[in-house]
């Protein structure tokens, strides 16, 4: 009995001990959740686009961006991502007129990393042809999750700021410089420790800081300028370290009932006495 007590004590202490835990699997859904809070405030973002890596319009993940432009135009905006988040970027183009276009469209948009290399998408409609008749065309791209850091070689995607382009890559030369209008927005899930390395970067890859914004006293980096809405991560957490934590907790558990086992089988069993 006092075997089956220890067992019985040793797997309710695991249970409780994983009960609140199960909670990092939802991070795994296939519907990622923004970041931010969900006030029509929040999602308001800028409602222009630059035309340049330099002039890129900034948002926060959660916020909508808008723009209106013409078609042949090279559209830029740029987010934050930190590490463990895996950002999917959607793009929402609404075309001109049916009847002023002379024919069909593809459209595409391209994500780069602070360091403007193109990063892959995971999955998603990057590029996508519109017909004549169509009045909108949507696009997305899920990168692959962000890594705290990486090696020289590599080309994983590291912390900081994400530049999102769109354009039109093939449409009737009648048709440029018809006017569209675009929306953009970015969400991550939370994929957290899965991903995580053995390192972290110095400091989160942002664009410099512009010459007007050094002139302005007080104005803060571009590191703080462009970090998410609740900061950068310091790189140290994950939740390696509570899974790290229940493992060493279980392990011990583990060890104290297989010597109550042993301990109790190996105690010799009572002779009655002969009558």
């Amino acid at each position: 009995m006092r075997t089956v007590r220890a067992l019985t004590t040793a797997l309710l202490a695991g249970a409780a001990l994983l009960g609140p835990i199960a909670v990092p699997a939802v991070a795994d859904s296939a519907t990622p959740t923004p970041s931010g809070g969900a006030s029509a405030d929040a999602q308001a973002g800028p409602t222009e686009a630059g035309t340049t890596f330099r002039t890129a319009a900034f948002f926060r993940q959660g916020q909508q961006a808008t723009a209106e432009a013409s078609t042949g135009d090279y559209l830029y905006w740029v987010f934050p991502a930190d590490t463990g988040q895996r950002p999917t970027v959607t793009a929402s183009v609404t075309l001109p007129e049916s009847t002023a276009r002379h024919g069909a469209s593809t459209w595409r948009i391209d994500v780069y990393d602070g360091l403007r290399r193109r990063q892959p998408c995971m999955y998603g409609m990057q590029s996508r042809p519109a017909a004549k008749e169509a009045p909108t065309v949507e696009l997305s791209c899920t990168l692959r999750p962000v890594r705290p850091w990486a090696d020289t070689w590599d080309d994983d995607p590291l912390p900081g700021s994400y530049y999102v382009r769109l354009t039109v890559t093939g449409l009737p030369e009648e048709d440029l410089g018809q006017s569209f209008t675009a929306r953009v927005g970015a969400v991550s899930a939370e994929k957290g420790g899965a991903y995580v390395g053995g390192g972290s970067l110095a400091a989160p890859l942002v664009p410099s800081a512009t010459t007007e914004d050094a002139a302005v006293a007080g104005a803060p980096s571009a590191v703080e300028a462009r970090a998410p809405e609740d900061g950068w991560s310091s790189g140290w957490w994950s939740d390696r370290w509570i899974w790290t934590a229940v493992g060493g907790v279980l392990a011990a558990l583990a060890g104290v009932a297989g010597y109550t086992l042993t301990r109790g089988s190996g105690r010799p069993s009572r002779v009655p006495p002969a009558v």
